[in-house]
């Protein structure tokens, strides 16, 4: 219940902001306009965000096949955790990292980049989409997706009223470099949406259906490391979906930052585990 009121209040506002959006860039008669495609946004966001976004990564599903192991892993897992087997993709990212998508566990998929299925043990692997799939089995994803989708597009009409705004000798800029805040405020948003709880609770909902809360532990310290030296050509509006955040460094990056520490993360997965 909570996570649906979540959704529909961050709707809400990310509609307001559509409009104001809209207001910046013509007037009274495109924010009518911001108003109707926040609308179709919501609902093509609700049914569709997960296809959106495993596009912006150019992620594609793989048959059992393809990837005998993972679909594997993924199928025992789910059936301990009570789920529906989920559809599985696959990035073409170097970085390894992986996160779930779908609107509810029966149209639910988890992803992992090609370099997490290089660079993990089985066990850690296991142990990564146990949390994913706890994310799942939670109903974490919902949220998550069609937050990231709004943020990405409320960030291209941020751009677009910077550059077209209605009064190009005046009101313009001034309007454009509020419009163009709007872009780190959505990711704001997201940040007040996901809670960072949601990690935690993943982790700790991974490591019971793996049954490895080590193994996931010794995942995520090898995923931290990865992500500050393998970069990813990652969208910050969608960068809390992955189970660690690809992107590292200061400035505005950190901004985006929607995960607790791993070291907080990994004591906690030890804990679990009877260490510490």
């Amino acid at each position: 219940m909570w996570n649906n009121t979540k959704t529909l209040l961050l709707m809400a506002v990310l509609t307001g902001l559509f409009v104001a959006a809209g207001w910046a860039l013509g007037g009274e008669q495109m924010a009518v306009f911001g108003l109707f495609m926040a609308g179709i946004m919501n609902v093509g966001s609700y049914f569709f965000s997960d296809k959106i976004v495993l596009r912006m990564y150019r992620a594609r599903l793989v048959s059992r096949q393809e990837a005998p192991e993972f679909h594997e892993i993924v199928e025992r897992l789910a059936r301990k955790a009570g789920l529906p087997m989920p559809k599985v993709a696959i990035l073409p990212q170097a970085q390894p990292n992986a996160f779930a998508t779908g609107r509810n566990p029966e149209h639910a998929v988890v992803a992992a980049t090609e370099g997490i299925l290089k660079m993990l043990t089985r066990e850690e692997l296991e142990g990564v989409m146990a949390h994913e799939l706890a994310h799942v089995k939670n109903r974490d994803m919902l949220i998550g997706t069609i937050a990231a989708t709004l943020a990405g597009a409320l960030s291209h009409l941020a751009y677009m009223s910077m550059w077209g705004g209605r009064d190009r000798e005046g009101g313009s800029n001034a309007l454009g470099l509020v419009m163009m805040l709007l872009a780190p405020l959505g990711a704001m948003l997201i940040q007040m949406a996901i809670s960072r709880s949601r990690e935690f609770g993943a982790d700790a909902g991974g490591a019971e259906i793996s049954g490895r809360p080590r193994a996931l532990a010794s995942a995520l310290q090898k995923l931290e490391a990865y992500a500050k030296r393998v970069p990813m050509d990652a969208n910050p509006a969608t960068t809390h979906l992955f189970i660690v955040n690809p992107l590292r460094g200061g400035g505005m990056a950190s901004l985006f930052s929607t995960h607790p520490s791993t070291a907080k993360r990994v004591e906690r997965l030890m804990q679990m585990q009877g260490v510490g």
